[in-house]
Formats: C-alpha cells, sequence, structure tokens
C-alpha cells in the first residue's frame, strides 16, 4: 500500500471516524483513487487538504465510498420469501413489530419493507428505522424523489398505490415516507440498539474485510430478538450461522434461535 494512501486512511479516519482500513483494500482505493484523479489531484495528501475545506467534495468523496446502487424491490423473489414466507409467523399476535434497514443508501430498501409490511399492518402501525453513514444519501432518501429505472422490480399495484409519477420522476407518497425514520449510523464504530424482530442489511457487507464482517455480524445478532431475522443480500452468504446463535430460515434468511 502506498504510504500516501496509508496516510489518507488514518487522516479520513481521525477527521471523521470512518475507518476505511475496514474495507476490503483494492475495491476502495481503486474507486478513490478514480475520484482523486478526476478532480485533478495528484496526491491522496492534497485530496484530502482539499476535503476538509469544500464541503461538495466531502459529500461526493462519502458518496463515492459508500457504494449507492440500489433500486425497489432488489432481487424480487427474496422480499417475495420475505413477505409470504418469513413475516407470516413473525408478526403473528403481534400489532406492529421493530424493523431496522441498515445500510439504507438512498432509502428504496426502508420504504420496500414499509411497502411490504403494509400489506400486514396498517400504515399508522409502521415504523422503520433506516440508517446510513452518508448524509447525503439519507437526504435523498427522505426526498423520496427517483427515475424510472429504480422502479422495475416494483409490482404494479403497489406502484399504483405508493408512487405518484411526476415528470420523468417518481415520488414516494408520503403516508409511505412518514413510516421510515433515517438516521446516520456507522455500522463499524456505533452502538446498534437492540430488540429488533426484523434487520434487513443487502448487498453492503461485501465491501467489509472478514474480521469487519464477523464484528458486524455478530453485532446484529445481539440486537435481534430471539427468533428475530436478519435478512441479508444474494452475495452474504453467513456460511457458519450457528457461531452467532443464527440458524438458516430461507435462503439469504437467518433467524437468531432462543438460547
Amino acid at each position: 500500500m502506498s504510504m500516501d494512501y496509508q496516510t489518507f486512511i488514518q487522516q479520513v479516519n481521525r477527521r471523521t471516524g470512518i475507518d476505511l482500513s475496514l474495507y476490503k483494500e483494492a475495491q476502495m482505493k481503486r474507486r478513490l483513487t478514480t475520484l482523486r484523479d478526476k478532480r485533478g489531484f495528484p496526491t491522496f495528501d492534497e485530496y484530502f487538504k482539499a476535503l476538509i475545506k469544500d464541503q461538495q467534495l466531502y459529500f461526493e468523496f462519502l458518496d463515492r465510498m459508500t457504494i449507492n446502487v440500489s433500486e425497489f424491490y432488489r432481487n424480487y423473489k427474496r422480499w417475495e420469501v420475505l413477505e409470504k414466507t418469513i413475516l407470516p409467523s413473525l408478526v403473528k399476535g403481534k400489532n406492529k413489530i421493530k424493523v431496522w434497514s441498515a445500510a439504507c443508501s438512498t432509502g428504496e430498501e426502508p420504504y420496500t419493507l414499509a411497502m411490504v409490511l403494509s400489506q400486514f399492518f396498517s400504515l399508522s402501525d409502521i415504523k422503520v428505522l433506516a440508517t446510513d453513514i452518508d448524509e447525503n444519501s439519507m437526504q435523498r432518501a427522505r426526498e423520496g424523489v427517483y427515475p424510472e429505472r429504480s422502479l422495475k422490480e416494483v409490482p404494479p399495484s403497489i406502484k399504483k398505490k405508493y408512487f405518484k409519477q411526476e415528470g420523468q420522476f417518481y415520488h414516494v407518497t408520503n403516508d409511505i415516507k412518514q413510516t421510515v425514520t433515517f438516521k446516520k449510523h456507522n455500522l463499524l464504530a456505533d452502538a446498534y440498539e437492540q430488540h429488533f424482530d426484523l434487520i434487513i442489511c443487502r448487498n453492503v457487507l461485501i465491501y467489509f474485510t472478514e474480521q469487519a464482517k464477523m464484528e458486524v455480524y455478530q453485532k446484529f445478532s445481539d440486537s435481534l430478538k430471539p427468533n428475530g431475522i436478519l435478512f441479508v443480500g444474494s452475495t452474504e452468504q453467513i456460511f457458519t450461522p450457528q457461531h452467532y446463535h443464527l440458524e438458516v430460515a430461507d435462503t439469504f434468511f437467518y433467524q437468531k434461535k432462543l438460547v
């Protein structure tokens, strides 16, 4: 690793609390080098000095670092399993459940979750916690305005009910927006809330080192109620779920064992 990049990692960590060394190095370095070069800085040292002074540059850096590729009902079949197989037993006898969309990016995932939960509860009883490290992404999420390509997997009945088309864009309806609370949270550094029935964290941990990943899985498990469910992305199978007091409930769904 070049000294310049190593120093940059340390400076970013001191300044922001974000530890880039917990991300896979080759991918992160390539991504940030491309961005730095695009902005015309020959070294990471100069780039860092500019980041401190220029908020726009800083937000762009955060954006690039947090890999925002998202869409509603991403990998539709998995959401179908959530709705048809997982939720019926999870919600049985309850008039609401505690849910968390972790690393929620620009909001497609927590809004999808609220739409799925609306099949079981009235909207006034749905509360989704959505967190991300990137304020910029969450600001876009709060606005709830998306291009058509983000909606390609949304079922027609849901699209009609919970989106309003304006020109080229689709607006999430206010009643869905009101079910989601966005908060800044760093999965690798901040404390986790407890007693969740369902935690969704998809397509984020693939960028973490093995060690960081293990710590996050353990914290997720600790945050779940007994029988609670963790829903992960399709590249993030947990190979030793029992290590975290979890067991396979379905593909990419893990249930916390009763201890």
